[in-house]
């Protein structure tokens, strides 16, 4: 519809074949029963040459009113819903996790809302709520990492195998397939483990090993061994460091004719891929080979 058929109709100055282009669109329908209420009403009576001086006597200047007529009513609707949708973005992307990851030979430093800090250790993960952070401070961890809380509320920390909670201290928490290791540094945390509560007061570690709790030596360093670039084991199973050796070396490992299951003890470098070959085999008493390919065979002295 032209712009100008609404002020010509009103005037009764459209020609028939406007008039019937006219009654074609949308609008007409509104504005004939806008006229037909029109004409049924009546002005008020008032004294005009009185409200006229009323007028002339005001100093207030008021800001005129601007109303658009229908043609632009679709482009007020777009934009309205470019707004609705805008809006649900940004709070819909707002109320989401915060996660951040790393990679086979990786680490990350993570400062959270509160200025607690996490490093986290090679392919881990850990996510939160930066929206609830103030309610809730609660992180969610895959894999290795080392906390510095600072003080404040109930700080947690979840696993897929327990929670870890404190006020604020520093510790590591473990989650690999079947380990979960809590140890720590500073101050008293609290870990959940199978619906039981156990406390792991500075230089005390907790670990469960495929479902059973095992017993565990005290730390002697302040800060976890791979955060100096190494990695230490007290008893556990030869595939835990066989996987660790994977993590920070981002190579491939193949077994032959090895009990995987032997415990070890010993440390490995996380900077020096030949003296780590070294610091696993010797202890195990395996043989290893390294291949093109970025992959490493440990093989039982006997094998060929």
């Amino acid at each position: 519809m032209q712009e100008n058929y609404l002020a010509k109709w009103l005037n009764n100055e459209l020609s028939k074949e406007e008039i019937a282009e006219f009654k074609k669109s949308a609008e007409y329908a509104s504005y004939e029963r806008l006229k037909e209420v029109s004409s049924t009403l009546e002005a008020p009576k008032f004294d005009a040459s009185k409200t006229w001086d009323s007028l002339k006597n005001k100093r207030e200047k008021s800001t005129p009113k601007v109303i658009l007529m229908r043609p632009y009513t679709k482009l007020m609707r777009v934009a309205a819903a470019i707004a609705v949708i805008a809006v649900a973005s940004i709070f819909y992307f707002n109320s989401l996790d915060q996660t951040i990851s790393t990679q086979y030979a990786q680490r990350a430093e993570v400062v959270l809302p509160d200025n607690s800090e996490i490093v986290l250790n090679a392919e881990s993960e850990v996510s939160y709520s930066k929206k609830k952070w103030d309610k809730k401070r609660n992180v969610y961890l895959k894999g290795e990492a080392f906390f510095k809380v600072a003080k404040g509320k109930r700080f947690t920390v979840s696993t897929d195998e327990g929670t870890v909670a404190v006020l604020g201290t520093q510790f590591n928490v473990e989650n690999r397939k079947g380990l979960f290791e809590v140890t720590c540094f500073e101050g008293l945390v609290s870990v959940t483990y199978k619906k039981e509560e156990f406390k792991v007061p500075a230089g005390s570690s907790f670990l469960a090993i495929n479902g059973e709790v095992k017993p565990t030596i005290a730390p002697t360093t302040s800060v976890p061994y791979w955060m100096n670039n190494e990695s230490n084991f007290k008893s556990i199973p030869l595939s835990y460091v066989l996987d660790e050796f994977e993590r920070q070396y981002n190579v491939t490992i193949e077994v032959k004719d090895i009990n995987t299951n032997q415990l070890f003890t010993g440390t490995f470098s996380n900077t020096d891929i030949d003296l780590a070959l070294e610091s696993i085999s010797v202890p195990a008493n395996i043989q290893f080979k390294k291949l093109d390919g970025n992959k490493v065979v440990f093989y039982a002295e006997e094998t060929p």
